[in-house]
């Protein structure tokens, strides 16, 4: 059995049933295309839809704002009970996405006060830059990047604001995440889990080394809300939103959306991103995540983009695997193994596949440290406990 046809029967993995998208999720793949005209609707019939079953799709995509805006538009397609439906949730969006700039200013503000460097993520700023609307993308949370360096004084100058890191570790546990992990996730006034702090895009483990001061140094600056503020180049950004996807195992549409935004409305600088993308191991990751976009959003790309599959054939069968899957696919399970597979057939260069594979085995991290409270001279025994706990993963998975 090949990966990617594993990749649908461990149990723990990604949960996806490989069929036929229905039309309650072509509906949303209506209202998120970026065909030119706006929503193609030909062949959906209202009465043809589960609406309670669009409903629950749009906001597990989390694309509501859009599919809100799309049946606006489009008068005597959706009931007048679906439509308020979807106003009341659109316009609590609204609102919660206004508060939560709020916030991001008081955390920007705090963390320049106390000398610290910071880049908001995803979220706000992608809603206005990219969706034209800060109500038009949905976001549970802040993602604001800083160097490593700044970590711990960005932790202290927070506690200002009532934040604290909602896992609390150790002196040995927090030098050894941060410089395994990448994000700290703090609790504040406005709600748990609210803020991500950033010093990197994705956990050492998977073995795409971001120049994080690079990112820092190509930054541009943005209006959020009357507010300037900065934002990564637009050749990082999609680079950093699809290895963000690939991560998940792109099991929301949202993320592609935000990647077919980036392309349609920044100007990209393709040479560029195909030279950064290769630098970092992750050409296949920007493939099929560009020809994702390209097929279920109608996003149309310069031959440069389409260079990226035509060069590499697992492409284009990582692509269609994943869009079949995409109509039922609910989770996915980060210690699986079908995830781990799909993980290294994503990574073209065989030292990455290497790097990710002993980093993996070999990295500890909180799943450890609150398995077992080992003294702080045993500590380097949490790579045993590691290696213990995954051979269990494994021989459960294999029962």
């Amino acid at each position: 059995m090949s990966a990617l046809a594993s990749f649908t029967s461990s149990a723990g993995g990604l949960k996806t049933s490989q069929t036929t998208p229905g039309a309650e999720f072509s509906l949303l793949l209506a209202c998120c295309s970026l065909r030119k005209g706006g929503p193609d609707f030909t062949g959906l019939r209202a009465e043809d839809l589960d609406w309670a079953r669009a409903l629950e799709l749009a906001e597990h995509h989390g694309v509501t704002p859009l599919l809100y805006r799309a049946l606006s538009r489009r008068p005597g397609f959706a009931s007048a009970d679906v439509l308020e439906q979807l106003r009341g949730r659109y316009e609590l969006n609204a609102r919660k996405n206004l508060k939560f700039v709020g916030e991001l200013f008081r955390i920007l503000d705090c963390l320049e006060a106390h000398g610290v460097a910071a880049i908001p993520l995803k979220g706000p700023v992608l809603a206005e830059s990219v969706y034209g609307d800060l109500a038009l993308r949905d976001f549970s949370d802040l993602d604001v990047l800083v160097h490593a360096r700044d970590v711990l004084p960005a932790k202290e100058a927070l506690r200002s604001l009532d934040y604290s890191v909602t896992t609390p570790l150790s002196e040995a546990e927090e030098r050894a995440y941060l410089a395994a992990g990448y994000e700290y996730t703090f609790d504040g006034p406005a709600g748990r889990n609210l803020l991500e702090l950033q010093w990197n895009i994705v956990p050492r483990f998977y073995a795409v080394s971001f120049d994080v001061p690079g990112l820092f140094s190509r930054a541009e600056t943005v209006q959020l809300c009357g507010r300037s503020v900065h934002t990564l180049s637009p050749e990082d950004m999609v680079l950093t939103l699809a290895v963000h996807a690939a991560k998940h195992a792109w099991v929301r549409l949202r993320w592609l959306r935000d990647i077919a935004g980036v392309v349609v409305t920044q100007r990209l600088d393709w040479d560029l991103l195909t030279q950064r993308a290769r630098e970092l191991g992750i050409a296949r990751i920007a493939g099929v995540s560009l020809l994702l976009a390209h097929r279920l959003l109608t996003l149309d790309v310069p031959e440069a983009a389409e260079l990226f599959w035509s060069r590499d054939s697992e492409i284009p069968t990582i692509e269609q695997f994943v869009e079949q899957g995409l109509p039922g696919a609910e989770n996915y399970g980060v210690e699986s193994i079908p995830y781990f597979r799909l993980m290294m057939r994503l990574r073209e260069r065989p030292k990455d596949r290497a790097k990710f594979l002993w980093r993996l085995a070999s990295t500890p991290g909180p799943g450890e440290w609150a398995f077992v409270r080992l003294p702080k001279p045993l500590f380097p025994l949490y790579r045993a406990v590691r290696v213990f706990r995954l051979a269990g993963r494994v021989l459960r998975q294999h029962s």
